[in-house]
């Protein structure tokens, strides 16, 4: 008797294929409506000012030297830091022409809502082959509202973006079976993000079960060997401090890289809330993507988050799970489709009831993330301290270096050299951060909100410093390094010194 391993990822019967007018339009009209629903949320959160300099105004930063091509030097990651010294994404490059076009942070807004909509059609498409139209809408539906793509699309950008339609595409191919089409979509993951080699690894070890083992051994050792050559070897190379800014999430809970994946699977128990997103990945699906092979490809992304010490990686916050999004509704597909071809008379209602639970499922979750937004007054109103913060940002000159709060740096990374206020340098072992203090600033402007708005995912608007230390350093600024009070708005303060002393 065949597993539901074995008669998964098979070809496409002729009968549930619609006309090819059909099946073009409708995965293309979902990835229109979803791109249009994300960039609406990115954009009213930009202009409300929710938009921060971690993380959109780092990408700006980047995208915008590549449109001017220069390397990525990022000045609020520090002064002469090259970004792709923190993480490996020269594929960042591609969105250059289009920012040269229109620079603007709000080019890399609707340019993330267009690739997470994108990963919509390969999903759709084979949908529509192998369920029908129906079940097509479903899975559209259930991937664009699922709450991993709303967390990303509803916080600034991500290099993450432009994995989520590759790793669609590749999985599309790998339900019809076309090994070589698969590879060729996933291969430039390696480009991304130096852990996405383990996906492409991934990628390779199903196809190496599944088709033909040659291609997909090949394909998991360049996935491997592409990581640790990117880990060990090119981050450090270009980072500063001469080694991968990254390897402290996995090394310090038990002293070495080795140490800590021996101890994975109890940690990925601990705390609780690794339990709860573990079980909220798979959910859009009503669990049904964990019948799937194809569900191991998420193996990857999970390990590492699981197993982090970074508390913001086991949570459902921010963009770590877009990547997953796409595999879990890959898998629903080819758990449905298992389904479908089966001769028993309670299949067809198997199908449909399993639809209709991913329905029920998307709708019971969307008021707890992102895209709920739309729905509340607040997303729609302009406030005075808006207002008052577009004002004294209209007092600063194009091409002026300025240090203003995590949530203006956006407003001006397009014009301005900015870097936070108060920053910190690329050498921690510069200053003493125990003791809190920072190095005198240097730009010809301050601009600080005392204000900043409370927004998902953060708490407070305050972050990375608290709001008493911002306050101290404000007044040093004033009472130690000659800047002058230019206004004061509604919480908001702009200082302004003509000639900094940068050796000071």
């Amino acid at each position: 008797m065949r597993t539901i391993a074995d008669r998964s990822i098979q070809v496409v019967p002729a009968a549930l294929r619609l006309p090819r007018r059909a099946s073009a339009l409708l995965p293309w009209a979902w990835a229109a409506a979803l791109c249009l629903l994300y960039a609406t949320v990115a954009v009213r959160r930009h202009l409300l000012l929710r938009t921060t300099g971690y993380d959109l105004g780092i990408f700006e930063q980047a995208v915008r030297a590549y449109a001017e091509l220069r390397a990525p030097v990022v000045p609020l990651r520090g002064q002469g830091f090259n970004l792709l010294g923190d993480h490996f994404h020269p594929l960042l490059a591609a969105l250059a022409p289009l920012y040269r076009l229109w620079p603007s942070p709000l080019c890399l807004l609707i340019a993330q809502s267009a690739l997470l909509a994108l990963a919509v059609v390969p999903l759709a498409r084979w949908a529509l082959r192998v369920l029908g139209r129906r079940a097509a809408h479903v899975i559209a539906a259930g991937y664009g509202l699922s709450w991993g793509i709303a967390s990303a699309a509803a916080f600034d950008f991500h290099e993450v973006a432009l994995a989520v339609p590759l790793l669609a595409f590749s999985l599309e191919a790998l339900g019809s079976r076309r090994w070589g089409a698969a590879v060729a979509w996933a291969a430039p993951l390696l480009l991304i993000k130096e852990d996405l080699g383990l996906t492409l690894a991934a990628v390779g070890v199903l196809i190496a079960i599944k088709g033909p083992r040659r291609l997909g051994v090949i394909t998991a050792a360049a996935g491997l060997i592409g990581s640790l050559i990117e880990i060990k070897f090119l981050l450090p190379a270009f980072n500063p401090g001469g080694d991968y800014a990254h390897g402290g999430n996995l090394s310090d809970g038990y002293g070495s890289l080795l140490s800590t994946l021996a101890h994975a699977p109890l940690d990925a128990l601990r705390p609780d809330i690794k339990v709860m997103t573990l079980i909220l990945v798979f959910a859009p699906s009503a669990l049904l993507a964990l019948r799937s092979p194809l569900s191991a490809i998420a193996i990857p992304t999970l390990a590492w988050r699981m197993v982090s010490e970074n508390g913001f990686h086991w949570g459902t916050a921010f963009h770590y799970s877009a990547i997953l999004m796409p595999v879990v509704f890959a898998g629903l597909i080819d758990a449905l489709a298992v389904w479908r071809r089966d001769d028993h008379p309670l299949a067809a209602r198997h199908v449909r009831a399993s639809l209709a639970t991913v329905l029920v499922v998307t709708a019971v979750m969307i008021p707890s993330f992102p895209l709920a937004q739309l729905a509340q007054r607040a997303t729609w109103r302009t406030t005075p301290h808006i207002e008052a913060a577009r004002e004294l940002l209209g007092k600063i000159p194009d091409g002026a270096t300025v240090a203003v709060s995590n949530r203006l740096v956006p407003q001006l990374t397009a014009r301005c050299t900015v870097v936070v206020f108060p920053t910190f340098p690329v050498d921690s072992k510069l200053y003493q951060y125990e003791r809190k203090t920072f190095p005198p600033p240097t730009t010809e402007w301050i601009l600080h909100d005392a204000q900043a708005p409370e927004a998902w995912p953060y708490k407070t608007g305050h972050w990375p410093y608290p709001i008493e230390q911002q306050e101290a350093e404000l007044k040093a600024a004033q009472e130690r390094h000659g800047y002058e009070v230019v206004a004061r708005r509604d919480g908001l303060t702009l200082l302004h010194r003509p000639a900094p002393d940068a050796a000071r």
